[in-house]
């Protein structure tokens, strides 16, 4: 397992027993996503959290109910 760092947010990056990839953005809740490659799961946690990110704009969130700075 590794941290790096995305545009600023530290992302989780694993390995699966079975040889699946995850990446985990942990400052955001339930923003983790499955990759046949490290670079898919990757993207893919991108992705979501820049959907998870749209719709707390789109109900008026504050960005501190859906991204936990440390």
């Amino acid at each position: 397992m590794e941290t790096i760092t995305v545009e600023s947010i530290p992302v989780v990056v694993g390995r699966e027993e079975d040889g699946r990839w995850w990446a985990d953005i942990e400052s955001m809740p339930g923003v983790m996503a499955y990759g046949v490659t490290r670079e898919v799961a990757l993207g893919n946690v991108r992705a979501l959290a820049l959907r998870v990110a749209a719709d707390c704009i789109d109900h008026g969130e504050e960005r501190g109910s859906c991204i936990h700075i440390k």
